[in-house]
This record gives C-alpha cells, sequence and structure tokens, in this order.
C-alpha cells in the first residue's frame, strides 16, 4: 500500500481511493483523510468536464479546503442530481478552493502522463528494535486511552446538553459571511456547534460508504451517461477479453463533448452474396436481426443469381420498409472473375464472390459492410459501422480472430491450411473501406496471392476467406482487428466462449458450420433460441418509420397512403374495401424448385391456395397429379416454419422438385383467396394451367389427359376454358375411383354426389352432369347465374378480383369475366376431380352468422357488375340481367 497524502476528500476523489479514513477536527471544523491507494489517477482540468479527479502527483494542500456541509455536497460531481447553484464561498470542490473573501483557487495540475505498466513500492522498513517495540506501544496505550475518554466524553456532553430545558437552537451558519447570533452564550454556541458538525460528519461518511458500496458496473454506466466512456479496441487481441476492461480505463481520457460516431440519417452500406432458394430464405432471418435493431436507413447491395433476385425483389417490393433501399447485383456476370479459383467449400462459385466487390459495387460507394447470409445480428449495426473511424493508416479491412484452430494445421493429420497470420480470421464479418482498395490495387494484389499459393494449395478450402487469409499474411498492416463479440463464430471445435461473460457482451452470432442450428456448444439452445425468435419474428411489425430522417420518395406506397386515405372509415363495408389495398408481404419459391416446361407446349400447372389447416392435403395432391403445381400458402412467420419443417420431414414432398410454395404472410382479418390465387398463377411456367381449390383430388392421370385435350380441342388458337366435372363426398376414407365407370357405380350408390348440389345447386348446375354420364366426346355449354366451375386455360387468362375475400362469389366473378373476355366452355367427358370433406372454414362461418358479412358481399356484388358494364359495354348487361332473375 502507498500512502498519498492528508488533506480533504470530495466524492470523485474518492473514487480513485481503495481505502480512506476520515477525522473530524472540532477546532478546525474540517474534515481530514489519509487514503491508501494502489491505482492511478490523474488531474485534467484545462476542460469543463463535469468530472474531477484526484490529482496524485499535486496533493491539495489542507489548508486550501474547507469541510463540505451537507451529505449532497459529496455528490458536487454529478450535476444530474444535485440542481445548479451558485457555489457557496465555504464550499469546495476538488481542484477548485475557496478561501473567504479571496477569489477562486485552482490547484495546479501536472501534464497528464501515461499510466505505468506497474507500480513501484518503496522498499519493506527494517524490523524495529526492542526499545521502539515498547514505545510503540505505550503510544498506542495512550491513543486507545484518549479516545476511550473522547467517546465517553461526547455522549455524556451531549446529554447533559439536551437535558436543559429551555434552549433554543438555532441552525448553524454554512457561510463565515453569515452573522453568528448573539443569543447564545459562548459555550453553548460551541457545543451546538460540535454537535451539528458531528451530525453531518456522520450523515457525510454514510453516504461516501454507500457510494464506494455501489457495483463497479452500475458505476460506469452513470459515467457512460454523463459522457466519460469511450470504448477502444485492441488489434492485437483477437478473442476480447481485454477489450471491456480497456473501454472503461479510457473514460478518464474521454473528451469532454463526444459526438456520436454515426449520424442518426446517415445510411449503413450492407453488401450480402445470396445464390438459390435456400440462401433466399436464410437471408431474411439475417434482414429481420438487422432491421428489428436498426436506426438508421438502410441500403442492401444483393449479389445473386437470377433466382435470388426475383424471390428478393419481390420479398422487398411487397415487404415495404420505410427507409430501405435494395440493389441487385448480377453474379453471374462476375463468374468468370472467379471461375479459375477450384473451391471445394459447399458455397461454391458463389463463396468467392466477395473477393471482386471493388470491382462490382458503385465506384462512388466508399465503405460497406459485408455479411454471410448465416449472420444474425444481437445489437444495432450502426455499432458496428462506427468502427470505421477506428481505421488508421493502411488498415482497409475490418476482421475477427478466427475462433477455431483451422488456420494453425493440427486439427488432423497431414492437415495443410492455406497461410494465415496466426490463427487467421473469419470473413462471415468484413468491414471494407472501398476507396483505399481500389488506390492499393486490391485486384491485382488478391489475383497475385491467389495465383501464388494455388500452386501449392491445388485448390481453396474455405473459399475467399482462405485468399484474403493469405494476402493478410504478407500484408498484416491491412487489417483492424475487430473484437470477437462482432463475429461469434458457432462451429465445431470454436473458442466463441473467449467472446462472452454475459448475454450483453454478444453482438453478431455467426452459424458457420455446415451443420448450422445442429452444432455442438455449450451454449448453442440460447443461441439457437436467439435464431428462431428472428426466423419467426413477424416482419410486418418492422416496417416502423424512422422520424427526422429524410427518405426516398416511393411512388408506390404514396399512391397506397393516397387511395386509404380516400376510404370513408365510417362505411360499414370498410375493412373490405381496405383488404383489396393490403399489400401483402410475399416469398416466392420459399422451398427449393426445378422444373423445365416440356417443350411440345401442352404443359398444365395446377394451380391452388391453401392455410395451415389444409397441409394434410399436400402429400394427396402430390400423388394425384404428377406435373407442375403451384400453391400459395397464406401463413403467419412462425407458421411458415412449421410448414418448412412439415415439408422437410415428408419424403413425398421432398421428392418433388417440380412444386413450387410461395408464401403470402398474414395480414388483416379476412382470408385474401382471390389474391393468393393471383399469386400463385404469376409463378405458373407452362403454357397451361388447372385452376383448383386444395380441397380438391383429381383423377389419376389427369396431368396427361388434358395435355392430350390442349392438341384435340386446338386451345391454343382459341379462348376455350375446359370444364373438369367435380363431385364430392362426405367420408373422410374413400377408395378412390380409378375410371369413370367406377366414379358412376359410386355416384349410382350415393358415396358421391355433384358438388355442392345440395347446398348451391347453381354453381355447377350449367355443366350438365345427366349429359356428362354418356358423353364421350368434350361438349360446349353456356354461361349462367353464379356459374363457378374449375377449368384449364391458358396463361395469359385474366386474374381474380381482389375485392372478394373470404367467402362468397370469388370463382364466379372470374368466371363471367371469362365468359365477358369470350372464353367457350368445353366440358370434358372424361376427366373428374373429388372435393374431400373437412371442417367449414371461418370464413363461411362469418358468412352465415354476420348479416353484415352478407349485406357488404352483395354491395361488392353490385359493384363488379358496373365495372363490367363499363369495361365490356353492352356486351355486359346480360350479367345484370341474369342477376336480377335469379
Amino acid at each position: 500500500m502507498m500512502e498519498v497524502g492528508v488533506g480533504l476528500v470530495t466524492l470523485a476523489e474518492a473514487r480513485c481511493l481503495s481505502f480512506m479514513s476520515l477525522r473530524f477536527d472540532a477546532a478546525s471544523e474540517r474534515v481530514w483523510y489519509r487514503a491508501f491507494t494502489l491505482k492511478q489517477c490523474c488531474c485534467e482540468l484545462p476542460c469543463n468536464c463535469s468530472r474531477w479527479d484526484f490529482c496524485v502527483s499535486n496533493p491539495i494542500s489542507p489548508s486550501a479546503h474547507v469541510p463540505p456541509t451537507s451529505p449532497s455536497d459529496w455528490f458536487s460531481d454529478y450535476p444530474s442530481e444535485k440542481p445548479a447553484t451558485p457555489p457557496s464561498p465555504r464550499r469546495a470542490r476538488s481542484g477548485q478552493d475557496f478561501t473567504p473573501p479571496a477569489p477562486q483557487l485552482t490547484v495546479p495540475c501536472a501534464p497528464r502522463q501515461p499510466a505505468p505498466a506497474h507500480i513501484e513500492l518503496p522498499p519493506p522498513p527494517r524490523p524495529p528494535s526492542a526499545l521502539q517495540r515498547m514505545l510503540g506501544m505505550c503510544r498506542g496505550r495512550r491513543k486507545f486511552l484518549a479516545a476511550s475518554l473522547a467517546l465517553l466524553f461526547i455522549p455524556a456532553l451531549t446529554w447533559l446538553y439536551l437535558s436543559a430545558g429551555n434552549f433554543q437552537v438555532k441552525s448553524l451558519p454554512l457561510s463565515p459571511l453569515e452573522p453568528q447570533s448573539a443569543t447564545l452564550p459562548g459555550g453553548t454556541r460551541d457545543r451546538l456547534a460540535l454537535e451539528t458538525r458531528v451530525r453531518e460528519v456522520e450523515e457525510e461518511n454514510r453516504a461516501l460508504r454507500r457510494e464506494l458500496s455501489r457495483p463497479p458496473r452500475a458505476a460506469r454506466q452513470r459515467r457512460g451517461r454523463h459522457g466519460n466512456q469511450t470504448r477502444t479496441y485492441s488489434t492485437e487481441e483477437g478473442t476480447g477479453d481485454s477489450e471491456g476492461q480497456r473501454a472503461v480505463a479510457a473514460g478518464n481520457g474521454s473528451d469532454c463533448a463526444q459526438k456520436p460516431p454515426v449520424d442518426k440519417c446517415e445510411t449503413i452500406h450492407v453488401a450480402i452474396v445470396c445464390a438459390g432458394y435456400n440462401a433466399s430464405r436464410d437471408v431474411v432471418t439475417l434482414v429481420k436481426s438487422v432491421l428489428f435493431h436498426r436506426r438508421n436507413p438502410l441500403h442492401f447491395h444483393f449479389i445473386t443469381d437470377s433466382i435470388a433476385q426475383q424471390i428478393l425483389a419481390s420479398l422487398f417490393h411487397t415487404w415495404m420498409v420505410p427507409a430501405v433501399r435494395v440493389d441487385f447485383y448480377d453474379a453471374d456476370e462476375l463468374k468468370s472473375e472467379v471461375s479459375w479459383i477450384p473451391n471445394k467449400h459447399y458455397s461454391g462459385i458463389y463463396g468467392l464472390m466477395k473477393l471482386v466487390l471493388t470491382k462490382t459495387l458503385p465506384p462512388d460507394l466508399q465503405r460497406v459492410i459485408v455479411l454471410d447470409t448465416d449472420i444474425t445480428f444481437a445489437t444495432d449495426i450502426a455499432e458496428l459501422w462506427a468502427v470505421f473511424h477506428k481505421f488508421k493508416g493502411q488498415q482497409v479491412l475490418g476482421l475477427v480472430e478466427n475462433q477455431s484452430d483451422w488456420y494453425l494445421g493440427n486439427l488432423w493429420k497431414n492437415h495443410r491450411p492455406w497461410p494465415a497470420l496466426g490463427r487467421g480470421f473469419n470473413t462471415g464479418v468484413i468491414l471494407l473501406l472501398l476507396d483505399r482498395l481500389r488506390k492499393l490495387r486490391w485486384e491485382q494484389m488478391w489475383r497475385l496471392t491467389a495465383e501464388r499459393e494455388l500452386m501449392s494449395m491445388l485448390s481453396t478450402s474455405l473459399a475467399d476467406q482462405d485468399i484474403f487469409n493469405a494476402v493478410i499474411k504478407q500484408n498484416p498492416f491491412l487489417v483492424y482487428q475487430l473484437p470477437c463479440f462482432w463475429n461469434v463464430q458457432l462451429s465445431d471445435h470454436t473458442r466463441s466462449e473467449k467472446c462472452y461473460k454475459d448475454v450483453s457482451d454478444l453482438k453478431v452470432i455467426h452459424w458457420n458450420s455446415p451443420k448450422k442450428l445442429r452444432v455442438k456448444n455449450k451454449h448453442v439452445e440460447f443461441f439457437r433460441n436467439l435464431y428462431l425468435t428472428f426466423l419467426e419474428y413477424d416482419g410486418n411489425l418492422l416496417r416502423r418509420e424512422l422520424f427526422g430522417c429524410p427518405s426516398e420518395t416511393d411512388h408506390n406506397s404514396e399512391n397506397l397512403q393516397k387511395t386509404l386515405s380516400e376510404l370513408d372509415e365510417d362505411d360499414p363495408c370498410y375493412e373490405f374495401r381496405r383488404e383489396r389495398l393490403t399489400v401483402h408481404r410475399t416469398h416466392l419459391y420459399f422451398l427449393h424448385y426445378e422444373y423445365e416446361p416440356a417443350g411440345d407446349h401442352t404443359d398444365v400447372t395446377l394451380v391452388a391456395q391453401l392455410s395451415m389447416d389444409r397441409l394434410q392435403m399436400l402429400e394427396a395432391i402430390c400423388k394425384h397429379w404428377e406435373g407442375p403445381v403451384s400453391l400459395a400458402l397464406y401463413l403467419s412467420d412462425a407458421e411458415a416454419q412449421q410448414f418448412l419443417r412439415y415439408a422437410q420431414g415428408s419424403e413425398v414432398l421432398m421428392g418433388r422438385g417440380n412444386v413450387g410454395y410461395h408464401i403470402v404472410y398474414k395480414e388483416g382479418q379476412f382470408y385474401p383467396v382471390n389474391l393468393l390465387r393471383n399469386v400463385a398463377m404469376k409463378q405458373v411456367n407452362t403454357p397451361y394451367m388447372f385452376l383448383s381449390d386444395i380441397d380438391f383430388l383429381p383423377m389419376y392421370g389427369l396431368y396427361e389427359y388434358l395435355r392430350k385435350s390442349v392438341v384435340q380441342l386446338d386451345t391454343a388458337n382459341a379462348k376455350k376454358a375446359l370444364v373438369v366435372p367435380a363431385f364430392e363426398t362426405l367420408r373422410y376414407r374413400l377408395s378412390y375411383p380409378k375410371s369413370k365407370a367406377e366414379l358412376l357405380s359410386q355416384l349410382d350408390m350415393g358415396t358421391l354426389f355433384t358438388f355442392r348440389y345440395h347446398v348451391w345447386t347453381k354453381g355447377h348446375a350449367p355443366t350438365n352432369f345427366a349429359k356428362w354420364r354418356t358423353a364421350t366426346t368434350p361438349y360446349r355449354v353456356q354461361w349462367e347465374a353464379d356459374f363457378e366451375p374449375y377449368v384449364m386455360v391458358r396463361r395469359d387468362s385474366p386474374e381474380y378480383d381482389r375485392r372478394f375475400v373470404g367467402f362468397g362469389w370469388n370463382k364466379v366473378a372470374h368466371v363471367m369475366e371469362l365468359d365477358a373476355q369470350e372464353y367457350e366452355f368445353v366440358v370434358l367427358p372424361n376427366a373428374y376431380m373429388i372435393h374431400m370433406p373437412h371442417a367449414p372454414s371461418f370464413d363461411i362461418t362469418k358468412f352465415r352468422s354476420n348479416k353484415q358479412y352478407r349485406v357488404c358481399l352483395k354491395t361488392l356484388k353490385e359493384e363488379f357488375q358496373q365495372n363490367m358494364s363499363r369495361r365490356y359495354g353492352f356486351a355486359a348487361l346480360k350479367y345484370m340481367t341474369a342477376e336480377n332473375n335469379s
């Protein structure tokens, strides 16, 4: 221990002390301290900071101090905890002393010196002699006797004083300039002053003990609120264990007024390489985690193939997140830049695309954060963007040290990794200073390095990461090492546990193992739950505005808001009209899809829509229909993950690559049946489509039968809608008829019925089932009111009208428009489909029980017919006449 001085102390000075004793001197009315410390404190008074440190090198003279007058004066360091009042002449702050009536004095401070690596303690004193020990014992006894007498005398004196019956207590003057009361005798006044000072000292000591007993974390947070905390990170340590300690230590050297490193409205640029169906699905979780924490405008730069661009462009277009801009760059055009590099990594050629970002991204873009698709953010990405301000000299790459032993070459026998600096660096999170990289001729630098190393290594094992590390090995000055919590790597044999000690330490989680969520890790359950939180998070909740930040004009969003503002909210059918304008977030091709239409231009795609309660029909439909399928699923984010697990666990569904699953995310109170049909129709890539419903099982061989009918009826040169007769059964277990003869037999036995004959006869009556029983050739039927058959039409047929949601008139309106466009309805004699039983849907229940629902449906029908009249003129008058006669 080192004795550093004797004098007065304030709370700010006490923070530097590891031990302190106080003594009150009644004669001089001063509180004296004796302090011992092993810490290094400095004195820094040139600027107007709201903090005052004890100056070890220049102890403050005791004569310059006056003790604080109240417990609150101990907290004079904290303007937020005490109202700003003019300082009393007798009140002293650290480094500022007042001796009335002299002006304010300033304690001189030595220039700040760097903290030594260690404190040299004085040599231990020689052992005392016997005589010295005896004298010391005597002096100790005298001190003990004096202290005992003082402890006995003060309470006795206080009791005698308080026992006096008639006295008047006057407050002790807080300033020597205030006149002393002359009403009390000198002895009484002295005793009163002594009692008051003792109480004040006791209160001040208690306040000081409370402050010193606070946990260090709370003290650090309080200093952070007053602008005294600055984080600095080492470029030498890779594990990030000492970054937090350096950050706290740097707080004593912070600037007086520190500006935030990232402006509120500064745009943050993020580059992501994404290719294929699975990567397009995985990147959504990354985007969700970034949007959840962000407070700045974002500009995403996606390097994609044609598949990922189609999926992500549709997703962001329908997501409509404010202050988010998305640009796409064709990865196929960049393949020639990296295709000469052999790569064993599962990412394939797209795992090398980060090497050419300086050439791919706009030339005026100066900096960008590059992320892998298997990243999850646990903090605001602006914190990572702020690290760019710490780059110095020729540092152009910000990377986290690799947290496995891969580049040490000791994972298995004859393991030979690419050259790397130490453990190497992981490229899942990269900070790129593009302007400096271009000046350093980055393209030439990495190419020469890759060519040289490939002569001996033959191929890369970790794609672009191997080449980045080889370049850094030769040019270590290029890298700024990020603290490892910016890329906590959850791979096998990882050292990621050294990156965090608390949940608040986590910044970015990287699932860089091929096992992904099945990786082995001590805290994998926590990381998995964090990932699943964003995986199933409702993306609609991320459509929040960034107030105060101007954003680019989105004409689609403006037109939508204008149209919505024109709706009358007092209209009883307001919710129906609003649903027509709702933009539902849509994720196309949620699972892998691979199908090329037949070259004879007769191919047909089955189109249907469904919700979560109809998933069990998928396998049955796939067994009955061997052709391509386009399905629109109305699901929430959580239900989409349930569907994914269901599909991946089904051998039937995983064995079919020609089924396109398109997720339309839930929003609003109605089932947007016609929107779902339109989404599925738009993704059809065959010349024809069979418009069905998920509850129907087509007959075996219907796919081939429809393709033959296309040729037979010459549908390519005529507008024809081929009608497939519909039947239904009330039995959940049905022996599906394999021929028309078997179906007629079940129809006669009462096992099957014509569809909805007992509920809605008009819907399929024009099919003329009596004629169909004996028909052997296709026959033509006329449109009638409420006719809603299931038909096969050309891909360019009109879409469904979105105003009809839930139950009622959704197919009727579409068939009416087909007739208005002069489509000919032809019934196929040897085709059929059977409706399987299921519980009533929520929408049909509302239709049957809610009168207002039926009133609004009638209103929408009338508006649709009026629109038909305006669009098709005199030919559309028959629809209004037929409706009135029905």
